[in-house]
Parts: C-alpha cells; structure tokens; sequence
C-alpha cells in the first residue's frame, strides 16, 4: 500500500514543481480522466495538454499547492483504488494563501512492468441541487 500511497507524494511534489514530465510519470499512456471540470480526457497527450495549461495558467509568482485528506486505498497485488479528498491551494510568494477548493478524487492503478500507474482518474464535487452549483468548499467536519 506505501507504493499507492507514494503516487499521492509524487503527485504533489510534480504539481508543486511544475514539473510536467514528473506529474504525467504516474499516469499511463491509456489514461481515461473523467474531469471535474471537462468532459473526459482519453490517453496520456489529452492530458498533458490539460495539466500544461493548468501549469501556466498559475502565476509564476504563486506556488500551487496540493494537500490530501482522507486517503483510503483498496489494493491487490496487480490492481488498486484509491480514494481522498484533494485541497488545491494557490500560495503566494510571501506564503499568503491567496485562494483555494476541493476535490474530491478517486484512482484506478494498475501495476505495470513491476511500477504502479494511474489508469483511471475521476475528480468530482458535490451539486446543490437547488442552484445547479458544484461545492468547491469541503463541508466542516468531513463528509
């Protein structure tokens, strides 16, 4: 289960850093993304479109910080889900947290050649369902 819960680690110092090709290292080329904020992504090129637009679409002058609650993971030898709650905060250069939301995120992975890969990712928010509106907001005590 650490080797599940490391993709978490390497997810968050890739974001942190920018760093694309570390970011896309836990994904496998036959990716499929349900997004919460597009449709579907459909293998690894889709995605890296999606992540280098986020990338830059940041300030360089702000830091994307990504926290992760609530992990559970479920694994066998071969396959493995995992589920949290994701905090993307946008910090700046004095360490000022400028603003923030949640996610809530759910892997599929598949260990490959020995090496564990995302195969599938789901992120969602809840909808009030009297305005339409996703909840960016994690409710106070959890779920």
């Amino acid at each position: 289960m650490r080797e599940i819960e490391s993709l978490f680690e390497s997810y968050k110092n890739a974001v942190l850093r920018r760093d694309l090709d570390a970011f896309l290292s836990i994904f496998d080329e036959s990716l499929q993304v349900f997004d919460m904020w597009e449709w579907e992504y459909n293998g690894l090129e889709p995605w890296r479109k999606m992540v280098e637009g986020w990338f830059t679409s940041v300030s360089a002058a702000e830091k994307i910080v990504v926290s992760f609650e609530d992990i559970r993971i479920r694994a066998t030898e071969e396959m493995a889900v995992a589920s949290a709650v994701a905090r993307f905060s946008s910090v700046s250069d004095k360490e000022e947290e400028l603003r923030h939301l949640y996610n809530r995120f759910t892997w599929v992975a598949q260990k490959k050649q020995g090496k564990w890969k995302i195969i599938h990712e789901h992120t969602s928010g809840p909808v009030d369902h009297r305005t339409m509106k996703v909840a960016l907001e994690r409710p106070t005590g959890g779920s």
